[in-house]
C-alpha cells in the first residue's frame, strides 16, 4: 500500500510541476492550469459549434445586431488577437449567457428582459467575456482534477490504516470538497468575472453604474438564496462587490 500511496502522490506532485501557472488580467490572481491554451481554444471552438447545431440562431434582426456591434466593441479592448471572437443571440427563454474559450460568445433572448440598454447588454457581455479572458473554465476543470487526484489518494491511506472506515471517508470527502472547496471556488470566479467585466465596460466606453441596475433587474421576483449551496453568490453579495469595485474605478475609494 505504501508502493501505490507514493505512486500516486508522485502522480499528483508531477501534475501540479507541469500545471501552468497564470495571473487573471486586471485582478492579477495567480491561477494553475494544467491545460494548455491552444487545447482550451480547441475545446471551446467544438463546444461552440455543436452548441450552435442544437439552437436557434437569430440573424438580421435589431437585437442580433446590437449583440454584435457590443461583442464587438469589447472584443477591441480584451487584448487577446489569438481569439476568434463570434456573438451570436439565441432564442431561448433562459436569462442566461455565456462565453467559451476562444471568444465565442451566446447571448440568450431571455436575458433581454433584464438587459434593457446597451450599457446593461454590455455589463452581461463583459461578465462572460471575462470568464474566458480570465481562463475560468480551464481552471475549474484542473481544479476537478486536483480533487479527484486527492480522493484517490485519501481512499489509498484510508484503506490501507482503517479500511472500515472507507465508506466513511468517501461520503465525507464527497460533502466537505463540494461545500467547502468547489462551490466557493465557484463563487469566487463569479465575483472575479464581475469585477473583470466592469473594467472591461470601462475600457469599452459604457455606463459601468448600469451594471448594478442590470443585476438588480436580474433579482426582481427572486427569493434571495443562501449563497453556501449556490456556485453563485447572492445578489446582495453581487451587487454590494460591484458597486465596490465601480467606487473604485471611478476614483471614490
Amino acid at each position: 500500500m505504501k508502493y501505490y500511496k507514493h505512486i500516486l502522490l508522485s502522480f499528483l506532485l508531477a501534475f501540479i510541476i507541469l500545471g501552468c501557472s497564470s495571473k487573471t488580467p486586471y485582478t492579477n490572481r495567480s491561477q494553475m492550469i494544467f491545460m494548455s491554451v491552444s487545447e482550451e481554444l480547441s475545446l471551446g471552438e467544438k463546444t461552440y459549434k455543436e452548441t450552435l447545431k442544437k439552437s436557434k440562431v437569430i440573424n438580421n434582426t435589431k437585437e442580433s445586431r446590437k449583440i454584435k456591434e457590443i461583442g464587438r466593441k469589447i472584443a477591441k479592448i480584451a487584448n487577446r488577437p489569438d481569439f476568434k471572437w463570434e456573438f451570436n443571440l439565441v432564442q431561448n427563454k433562459a436569462m442566461n449567457a455565456f462565453c467559451l474559450p476562444g471568444g465565442k460568445v451566446v447571448i440568450y433572448t431571455g436575458i433581454l428582459k433584464a438587459a434593457k440598454n446597451d450599457d446593461q447588454i454590455a455589463t452581461v457581455m463583459s461578465h462572460e467575456i471575462a470568464h474566458a479572458l480570465a481562463r475560468h473554465g480551464a481552471e475549474r476543470m484542473t481544479s476537478s482534477m486536483l480533487q479527484k487526484g486527492l480522493h484517490v489518494i485519501g481512499n489509498v491511506v484510508v484503506s490501507s490504516k482503517a479500511p472500515a472506515y472507507t465508506n466513511t471517508f468517501n461520503q465525507a470527502y464527497g460533502i466537505g470538497s463540494q461545500l467547502g472547496v468547489m462551490l466557493p471556488y465557484g463563487r469566487m470566479q463569479e465575483s472575479e468575472a464581475d469585477e473583470i467585466g466592469i473594467y472591461l465596460m470601462k475600457k469599452a466606453g459604457y455606463d459601468t453604474k448600469e451594471a448594478l441596475k442590470f443585476w438588480q433587474n436580474m433579482s426582481l421576483g427572486k427569493k434571495e438564496k443562501n449563497e453556501f449551496f449556490s456556485t453563485h453568490p447572492s445578489s446582495s453579495t453581487r451587487i454590494k462587490k460591484i458597486s465596490s469595485v465601480i467606487n473604485k474605478i471611478e476614483g471614490k475609494q
